[in-house]
């Protein structure tokens, strides 16, 4: 009886075999898939409404004011009495200043209308324009060089200056920009909001790179440094095989995401090349601090012995092009 059960199964065992072996690769590449992704972040700001470029003073308020090198009196009324006076109307001197008052009184209407929205002018303005520029650039996991450099701008830059910013955001760029062969994807976003919803819109961003992430390993946000003691090796990598941690598989990526929120109208081009993306990086890293709201500077992976396949990268950025 045992004899004949035998027969009767040996048909079945290679199939259950194979449906094994399929099934024990599959849970290991999704496990592979949900392994722990770390992150480094360098970021702050401020969404406080900014005091004005330059001092403003409108017209005919205040006492003193400029006064005519002739005999009339300064702005206002005495300012036209030229014009009944000596020469009138046929005196060129009289047509010049008419002029003069004509174009002060136009660029001042100007600039009351605009509220402050053109460029980066916004010193008449208490809800300003702001604009919101998101880079990514994809790079092939040979550029470990560029995770060291985002290290170590994490571990000494000063994040809760707008000097500070700006230079990590001119060091990020300048990081990227050295590793041009290395380039694989990239993609920008821009988008526009008023000072006071701004930062909703920033952190809403924000929160999206982020939530990537399994863990951040590394971050310095707000002069707040944290995860140093993390960065080495993440558990279960392989401690064992230092070479490991010094060579990388193909299709093996490191994603890196510049955010910034700044004063004004700013717009970074599409990406469609490479080409593209040096103008953009160029652009983005040269927004003087004074422009500059917030910044947030995220990659991954950060820890050594992390990886990020490409199922992975085509997963959580789809949105990026080849370059």
């Amino acid at each position: 009886m045992l004899k004949k059960l035998l027969s009767a199964m040996k048909p079945l065992v290679k199939p259950l075999f194979l449906f094994g072996l399929v099934a024990a690769l599959a849970l290991g590449h999704s496990d592979a898939a949900l392994a722990a992704r770390s992150g480094g972040r360098i970021g702050g700001g401020s969404f406080n409404r900014p005091a004005p470029s330059r001092p403003y003073t409108p017209p005919g308020g205040g006492g003193g004011g400029y006064y005519a090198p002739y005999p009339g009196g300064g702005f206002g009324f005495p300012f036209l009495l030229p014009f009944f006076g000596i020469g009138g109307f046929g005196s060129i001197f009289s047509i010049l200043i008419f002029f003069a008052i004509a174009n002060f009184l136009l660029q001042s209407f100007r600039r009351a209308s605009s509220g402050g929205e053109s460029g980066y002018d916004t010193g008449y303005n208490s809800n300003p324009n702001v604009s919101i520029a998101e880079l990514q650039v994809g790079l092939l996991a040979q550029a470990r060089g560029l995770q060291e450099d985002l290290n170590r701008i994490a571990e000494t830059a000063d994040t809760n200056s707008p000097a500070g910013r700006a230079a990590v955001l001119q060091e990020a760029s300048l990081a990227l920009l050295r590793h041009p062969e290395y380039w694989a994807y990239a993609g920008s976003r821009n988008g526009q909001a008023r000072l006071n919803a701004a930062e909703a819109e920033f952190n809403r961003l924000s929160l999206a790179e982020r939530s990537k992430f399994s863990e951040e390993t590394l971050s310095n946000v707000n002069n707040q440094l944290r995860g140093t003691d993390s960065r080495g090796v993440l558990p279960g990598a392989d401690q064992d095989n230092p070479t490991r941690l010094m060579t990388e598989g193909p299709g093996e990526y490191i994603v890196v995401t510049l955010l910034a929120a700044t004063l004004g109208n700013f717009q970074m081009p599409q990406i469609n090349s490479a080409e593209d993306l040096r103008q953009a990086l160029r652009v983005l890293g040269a927004v003087p601090s004074d422009r500059l709201l917030a910044i947030e500077v995220l990659w991954t992976p950060q820890a050594a012995g992390d990886t990020l396949s490409s199922d992975d990268l085509l997963a959580k950025y789809a949105d990026l092009k080849m370059v």
